[in-house]
């Protein structure tokens, strides 16, 4: 989740589209689930999500803008995607309806989903305080994670002519050649960060992204994204060891600090610079696959 946008423009435009969304779906804001009628915007005010009610009970109502000329490919298809191929092995909100219509040059799309019982462990990607999490939350995980790497899809989440163009580039400092070939490629959510995981209950949210990508990038993206609360991070290596330690996991990391830094340039948490860098040194191995 990130914060409303500066721009008021912004704002009135997409709560009127989510206005229209309630009509178009059958479905009220809702004052009777945990947070009552709270916003969750998304980034620079792309989507925007709220509770409601509505033909399937409790849920949440999420609706999503692009440029009418963009309106397609993989993040506009993510969810619905995943409703029909991921196995509800993997926890996660069911998506019930979804309606789309233009406005000029806009674009919107509407999805109904399951309410989540429990928040969202963090209100940003970043963690910045220790959640209370179970041996059996993060067993739950590390299932999820399994069941979910096994999926069959033609969607890609990260690309390897990315990874040839920008890891030389960002993982520069090391000293030594960069590997850019992953050595196992399976299927990840693609955005798995603490704003995308509930808990005590697990959900994992928010499944635009997800694709092939290099096998443990999940694994390793929350790891970064927990680096600010050592102790967490350091739970994460050790809850899911099994992917980490191992030579994709390392490489994944790899992936993923490239990722960070290169969006850190552009003025995203760059607070997490100086321990991405210090990651990457420790993970790095020359000539390693």
């Amino acid at each position: 989740m990130f914060s409303e946008p500066d721009d008021p423009a912004v704002v009135d435009r997409m709560r009127a589209a989510h206005a229209v969304a309630s009509a178009a779906l059958g479905a009220a804001l809702c004052t009777q689930v945990p947070g009552g009628t709270r916003e969750a915007w998304g980034w620079r005010g792309r989507t925007l999500g709220r509770p409601a009610t509505g033909p399937y009970g409790p849920g949440w109502l999420r609706v999503v803008h692009s440029p009418a000329e963009k309106a397609r490919g993989k993040l506009w298809t993510g969810p619905e995607d995943a409703e029909r191929l991921v196995p509800r092995l993997v926890p996660r909100p069911r998506l019930h309806l979804v309606r789309e219509w233009t406005e000029g040059d806009d674009a919107y799309r509407a999805e109904l989903y399951d309410c989540v019982a429990d928040g969202a462990l963090s209100p940003s990607p970043v963690l910045t305080e220790t959640p209370r999490l179970t041996a059996a939350w993060w067993s739950g995980l590390r299932t999820a994670l399994g069941h979910l790497s096994t999926v069959r899809t033609e969607r890609t989440a990260v690309r390897q002519a990315y990874l040839d163009r920008a890891m030389p580039k960002c993982l520069a400092f090391l000293d030594g050649p960069v590997p850019t070939a992953p050595p196992a490629w399976s299927t990840a959510h693609g955005d798995l960060h603490w704003a995308n995981l509930s808990g005590p209950e697990l959900s994992i949210l928010d499944w635009e992204g997800w694709g092939m990508a290099p096998a443990g990038y999940d694994a390793a993206l929350l790891h970064a994204y927990s680096l600010a609360v050592p102790g967490i991070a350091e739970r994460v290596r050790m809850e899911l060891s099994g992917i980490l330690a191992s030579d994709a996991g390392r490489f994944a990391e790899l992936v993923v600090i490239t990722e960070l830094l290169q969006s850190a340039e552009r003025g995203d948490n760059r607070e997490l610079v100086p321990a991405l860098r210090h990651r990457a040194e420790v993970v790095y191995r020359p000539g390693s696959r």
